[in-house]
């Protein structure tokens, strides 16, 4: 019997020792998951899809002031003789049999002028690509906020996992001691059932606090790209002193000055006054300088080569003489529209700050209130306890006081990771969470 016992206990720790070790635990601080983020984030592969794009129509718009070489040739296979009759004089009459034709051309354009229509699309162009690029900074402060806030879950998660395993340890002692207390008639067995009622009401605790922390794990690992049987452990040194010394208007100051969107949204005002002053340009003539050559083949009847012409070409739509250029219109509407995102971009950017300055002292106040709470209800424990075992206290006093001990522990664990997390929050808001 004591062999076979020996055997399963063999089997056992070798099952576990193989699914911890399929397991792969990883160290990350938040640096390092805000990197592995960025690194992998979906959202961030569309925006370089979108810079590309906006890449390509700079691209566009400078082809637009390079020559254009056109070059044509065709050759006509004529079934039926065609009449020719020469009005030149001397050659009257029917002209020789032509049965097949010959002909070639190259043409070139080079523009001069053109209203400044190529010029006003270059710089407009660039300036969407900055715009673009702009957006895709923005995007990785969101990214950045997003894996800070798993990270913090994370964080929160595995901190009161550890503290009710602590507390589960100590439940579980006192229930022992209680048991031997009752053999000795010491205690009712109505004590020790409510002890012992405790003590299951902290693994419920548990389990719900493991498998909270499971879900942010796997979180985790899909946001950072890992495989989402890594076990992340987080950095002891998350919760850090955050610089709240500084008043709400360095802040605001701060986000004018580092705001991607604030500045994207500026690149796109600039780059729809240039499509204004373009579309305006379309009333306008274009000069282009001009040049060709032609050679053509007709046997028996026309050779010619070395037919070469340059000149200078104007082209000028006359119907804008009476239509009304929509362009310019749908450009203006756009100018306006863009001014109003601005004005309603910096109100908000005005609400943001404030509100999150405003939410980051007030979860940095937080901790002050449960670090005391905390001290109170240990020395309440502390007190309850010592007339428990004095016979001046029931035993339902003193399971509340360990409850309240428990739950105060809780709440400073994680009001300090809110803290640090609404400090992430006003840097994201500012522009600046990854400025470091």
């Amino acid at each position: 019997m004591q062999t076979m016992n020996q055997f399963l206990t063999a089997i056992i720790l070798v099952g576990t020792f193989g699914f911890f070790s399929a397991q792969e635990k990883r160290t990350i601080s938040l640096e390092e998951a805000v990197k592995l983020g960025i690194e992998n984030s979906k959202n961030l592969k569309i925006d370089r899809a979108q810079i590309e794009e906006s890449t390509a129509n700079l691209l566009a718009a400078k082809n637009k002031q390079l020559p254009e070489l056109t070059v044509s040739g065709s050759y006509l296979y004529l079934p039926l003789e065609p009449h020719v009759d020469l009005k030149i004089q001397g050659m009257a009459g029917g002209g020789p049999k032509v049965s097949n034709v010959l002909y070639g051309s190259a043409n070139v354009s080079v523009p001069i002028y053109s209203g400044g229509r190529i010029k006003y699309g270059i710089k407009s162009a660039e300036y969407l690509v900055e715009a673009s690029k702009l957006n895709a900074e923005n995007d990785k402060n969101a990214i950045a906020y997003n894996i800070s806030q798993a990270y913090n879950n994370l964080f929160k998660a595995n901190e009161v996992v550890k503290l009710l395993k602590e507390n589960l340890t100590s439940s579980q002692k006192r229930d022992q001691s209680f048991i031997k207390l009752e053999n000795n008639g010491v205690i009712a067995r109505n004590d020790r059932l409510k002890a012992q009622l405790q003590t299951s009401n902290i693994e419920l605790q548990l389990m719900e606090a493991e498998n909270n922390y499971s879900i942010a794990n796997i979180n985790m690992d899909l946001l950072l790209g890992l495989p989402d049987n890594t076990e992340i452990e987080v950095d002891s040194n998350y919760i850090g002193e955050d610089d709240l010394t500084k008043p709400d208007d360095y802040y605001l100051n701060l986000a004018r000055e580092n705001r991607n969107d604030l500045k994207a949204l500026d690149y796109q005002r600039k780059a729809a006054a240039l499509g204004s002053k373009s579309a305006k340009a379309e009333n306008l003539p274009s000069i282009a300088f001009t040049g060709g050559y032609v050679a053509a083949d007709v046997p028996k009847l026309l050779t010619i080569y070395n037919a070469v012409n340059v000149g200078v070409g104007l082209q000028y739509n006359l119907s804008n003489i009476w239509k009304k250029n929509s362009s310019y219109i749908q450009s203006k509407a756009r100018e306006q529209e863009l001014a109003a995102n601005n004005d309603l971009l910096n109100d908000n950017v005005t609400l943001e700050v404030r509100r999150d300055y405003q939410n980051d002292l007030y979860a940095h106040k937080k901790i002050d209130v449960y670090q005391r709470a905390l001290e109170q209800a240990e020395e309440n424990y502390r007190i309850t306890l010592n007339k428990y075992n004095a016979g001046l206290e029931t035993i339902t006093n003193l399971l509340d006081a360990d409850t309240a001990k428990i739950t105060a522990n809780v709440n400073v664990v994680t009001s300090k990771a809110d803290a640090a997390l609404a400090h992430k929050k006003l840097l994201q808001t500012t522009g600046t969470i990854n400025n470091n």
